[in-house]
């Protein structure tokens, strides 16, 4: 099988397309041919990990410490990314009773990845479901992790219809599902991204944007009942004037600081610091399913690009200029995304030749 892989860190130039063999499912697993893979920002971390350092990292220095020794301190141990995926079961190992071969299917890796193939075994109890009808295996394949996330976030400062929602980072994969969620539960949203994806959070719904390059939400005298800081690159301190009087600060990445203030302003009462970890689990990509068939919950895809070329995704991503996600698309014939934002309905870039 074709299969995208790396042996050594750094720019997307190490991303190599290789004949891999094709791995069978044990006990308990599923095989799954993989129809596309999401271009994340895990992706792109896992890729030149070495030069992530405890400091850089947006996490706890204990979990980069665990991250290091599991990806590879000096070369990748993991040399197969995409840890979000969508395809058909291709077979089923010994003692798998609830999935069957042609079931299309989507879902989450993890840390473990191997997305970046055209095929993947993982275990059939894991973050593994059934595709929503309602989405191409393109949108769907984007959808897992970032919506699982955010579900678990907002159910975590229970997010309610009335509510004032911050989201800093509207435009990533969780700010985005976070953005789509809490108008779903009923609050007004205002989004924070730069100046190229103003139309793209505009077009998940958000009520409200923020160019932060020409406005500082913590100075324009608004009160939100939670900021969601996706990427820890805020803090309580700047953005505890800008919360009401029991509003929560609510992080996706936070470090032992963050963890501490969650202690005290537990403690103290009033405006508090929240930190959440989300689960993994069937029942949570399940519950994703399902806000997706209601509608809640949509992906909107900037470009595709087949298998071969996963080193220009990745330089597309890390050029700053998309708006809206990037996709990987690995089965041939698994079909192309349209992009709609801003109501215009365009081709993706790639294709509108």
């Amino acid at each position: 099988m074709k299969a995208i892989e790396f042996t050594e860190y750094g720019a997307p130039e190490v991303l190599h397309l290789v004949e891999a063999a094709r791995p069978a499912p044990k006990q308990g697993e599923v095989s799954i041919r993989v129809y596309a893979t999401n271009v994340g920002y895990g992706d792109t971390l896992a890729r030149n990990f070495r030069a992530v350092s405890a400091r850089g990292f947006h996490m706890l220095g204990l979990f980069w410490f665990f991250t290091k020794f599991a990806f590879g301190w000096k070369k990748p141990k993991v040399q197969r990314l995409g840890s979000e995926f969508s395809g058909v079961i291709d077979a089923v190992g010994e003692g798998v009773t609830t999935f069957r071969p042609g079931d299309p299917v989507f879902g989450y890796l993890g840390e473990r990845m191997g997305g970046y193939a055209e095929y993947v075994c993982m275990k059939a109890n894991g973050a593994l479901a059934l595709k929503p009808a309602s989405m191409t295996h393109e949108q769907a394949a984007v959808a897992p992790m970032g919506a699982m996330t955010a579900l678990a976030l907002l159910k975590k400062v229970n997010v309610q219809r009335g509510q004032r929602v911050l989201v800093l980072g509207a435009s990533g994969g969780i700010g985005a599902a976070a953005v789509q969620l809490a108008k779903h539960f009923g609050a007004e949203v205002t989004g924070v991204c730069g100046a190229r994806r103003l139309d793209f959070v505009r077009a998940l719904g958000a009520h409200h944007v923020i160019d932060y390059s020409r406005e500082d939400f913590a100075r324009n005298g608004q009160t939100y009942d939670v900021i969601l800081d996706v990427l820890g690159k805020s803090s309580f301190a700047r953005c505890r004037g800008s919360l009401t009087p029991q509003g929560r600060y609510l992080l996706a990445s936070f470090k032992t600081k963050q963890l501490l203030q969650m202690a005290w302003t537990s403690l103290a009462g009033g405006k508090r610091v929240v930190c959440v970890l989300a689960p993994e689990s069937p029942e949570d990509l399940r519950a994703v399913r399902e806000l997706i068939e209601r509608g809640a919950l949509r992906s909107i895809i900037d470009r595709t690009f087949p298998l071969e070329q996963a080193a220009e995704a990745h330089r597309y991503v890390e050029s700053g200029e998309k708006q809206g996600q990037v996709v990987i698309t690995v089965a041939r014939g698994a079909g192309l995304e349209e992009v709609r934002i801003s109501g215009a309905l365009t081709l993706p870039p790639a294709l509108a030749t």
